[in-house]
């Protein structure tokens, strides 16, 4: 299914703003087709020849790769107007696997027309590289978190940014579902599981968040800055 990026309600996340009329029709042609990616299910692996970045339309992912001793390790959680596949740029081929996490739809940008159709339209190319910028600076964040901070820490900066990105998406700034596990929250921050649900729990007890399973309700969004904070004044 063909779509135009001009008319899509998350253009402004994921496509560069100010285009002229000419730019617009250029850019459009980027999209080749929609895809469907059913929870659990693989939108690439690692090791996959790489050609083209998705831009999630609707859904949730997760990055991974696997540890030499067989783990699963989270790398990244991937929301609607997000870019995902950058991996695959530097070696022609995939990294990691990105799961679904929840039934989703992404749009498929063949990586060989996004630089034909930058050489046209500066933007695009100005706009791939905010992409990839953010991600890099993303990374040095989960880097800095986990090099340094403490479990309570990790857990209120990473629930500090993901209300952030849902608020960016016209969603609430105060509450969330959460589309992975516990597990898979741990192994993005680096927390046993235990320590996970320990520290939801006491999230929950000192009546900063309201916890319903994967239902949160961020009571005191100025509680879980200052526990973050706490880290950078040490």
């Amino acid at each position: 299914m063909k779509v135009a990026c001009s008319n899509c309600n998350l253009r402004e996340l994921c496509m560069p703003m100010g285009l002229n009329e000419q730019e617009l029709i250029r850019v459009d042609e980027l999209v080749t087709t929609r895809r469907q990616v059913k929870r659990g299910t693989s939108l690439f692996h690692n090791g996959e020849k790489f050609t083209s970045l998705f831009a999630i339309r609707t859904g949730f992912f997760k990055t991974s790769v696997t540890t030499e001793d067989g783990r699963d390790q989270v790398t990244g959680f991937q929301m609607a107007g997000e870019i995902i596949g950058l991996d695959g740029i530097v070696n022609d081929q995939h990294t990691c696997d990105a799961i679904a996490l929840e039934d989703a739809e992404v749009c498929v940008m063949p990586f060989d027309r996004i630089e034909e159709i930058s050489r046209e339209v500066n933007a695009l190319q100005h706009h791939v590289h905010k992409v990839m910028s953010r991600e890099i600076v993303r990374e040095h964040g989960v880097m800095l978190l986990l090099g340094s901070m403490r479990a309570e820490e990790r857990l209120a900066a990473f629930l500090l940014n993901l209300v952030q990105r849902l608020q960016a998406r016209g969603f609430s700034r105060s509450e969330l579902i959460l589309r992975m596990t516990r597990e898979e929250i741990g192994s993005y921050l680096g927390m046993k599981l235990e320590t996970v649900s320990r520290t939801f729990s006491k999230f929950s007890d000192d009546r900063v968040i309201d916890v319903k399973q994967r239902h949160i309700c961020i009571l005191d969004a100025d509680a879980l800055k200052r526990i973050v904070n706490s880290q950078i004044c040490h």
